[in-house]
């Protein structure tokens, strides 16, 4: 049996995916509310516009799981901003030695851990692996072709591929767990920036140029952790860095243009209806690079548009101005 853990768009996603591949599944919701509404309706309530779901998932609420000591594999997608709370909920819950998948992307904000890290220190026991890469939750619940990639303990991650690989969703292994989760957080950043040049019409060359620079600082702070390069390159970085940046879909791209447009960072989740978690990572993924000594000026620049007041037009100057230097 599987066990999602948040009904958002990707938890949702997720789920529907694993009963379709004829896994015994049940996506956890967070509100009694939410849970009795999809039950009824038979469709995803709030999030994913009201698609269909298989008839044989199961529904619940945080109120009313008490036990998943039974469940082969728990997937956690909730913001990373919850998922200290979630685990601490999921602890007493799981098995010894528990499967845990971890489809957050992003730092916890308080801490700046990777959520591999958030889950250890509340289930030790655990197995833990990570699911990342160009993953719109709206093009997985169409059916739409999509790539990803899961990283962590070996043995688990082959189970995770075998359960989730099929014709639509095609599951690399990738063991670079580091190199992967920080993909996840710092390619929302680059995100919200390449929305800040989308909403002050910068053009095609602007947006490029951001997506590109934003992977070399990416990569510079993999690096300084101990990630490979080639993760970068692949479909955790290049991967979901483009998809985030260009996207329709991307929460964190559409974060950028409403900032653009004058929208406070703190009323932007409120006009998406969604989590932006670049906007929640970019102070901890400075932090994080302070204290490895890393540069990473897009993501300062981002920081200084939402936090600091600073005009979107000085900070794309400031990036402009930067002293000559070889790519």
């Amino acid at each position: 049996m599987i066990a999602v853990i948040g009904a958002g768009s990707w938890g949702t996603a997720l789920a529907r995916l694993a009963a379709l591949r004829g896994e015994r599944t049940l996506l956890v919701c967070r509100t009694q509310r939410q849970a009795a509404a999809m039950a009824e309706q038979g469709r995803a309530v709030g999030y994913l516009d009201g698609i269909a779901l298989p008839a044989d998932l199961q529904l619940g609420h945080l109120g009313d799981v008490d036990d998943l000591r039974a469940v082969e594999l728990i997937v956690i997608a909730v913001p990373a901003h919850a998922l200290g709370a979630a685990a601490a909920w999921l602890a007493p819950r799981a098995s010894e030695g528990a499967q845990v998948l971890s489809a957050t992307k992003g730092l916890e904000p308080e801490t700046g851990d990777r959520p591999s890290q958030v889950l250890r220190a509340a289930l030790p026991t655990a197995q833990v692996c990570a699911l990342s890469g160009p993953n719109h939750a709206e093009e997985v619940a169409a059916d739409q072709p999509t790539a990803t990639v899961v990283a962590g303990d070996a043995g688990m991650g082959r189970e995770v591929q075998g359960t989730l690989n099929g014709p639509r969703f095609r599951v690399y292994l990738n063991p670079d767990l580091v190199g992967v989760e920080l993909c996840a957080a710092a390619k929302n950043v680059i995100a919200v920036a390449a929305g800040i040049s989308d909403g002050v019409g910068a053009g095609d060359n602007a947006k490029a140029s951001l997506i590109t620079r934003g992977l070399a600082e990416m990569t510079r702070l993999g690096s300084a952790h101990g990630a490979r390069d080639a993760t970068f390159g692949g479909l955790a970085g290049m991967g979901d860095l483009v998809a985030t940046c260009t996207s329709a879909h991307s929460r964190n791209r559409r974060a950028g243009e409403l900032i653009a447009r004058g929208v406070p960072a703190e009323r932007v989740e409120e006009r998406l209806g969604q989590v932006a978690e670049g906007l929640w990572t970019v102070r901890s993924l400075l932090a994080l690079a302070a204290g490895c000594d890393v540069e990473l000026p897009i993501s300062q620049q981002v920081a200084a548009a939402a936090y600091e007041g600073r005009p979107v037009i000085e900070c794309m100057e400031a990036l402009m101005a930067r002293a000559p230097a070889a790519e």
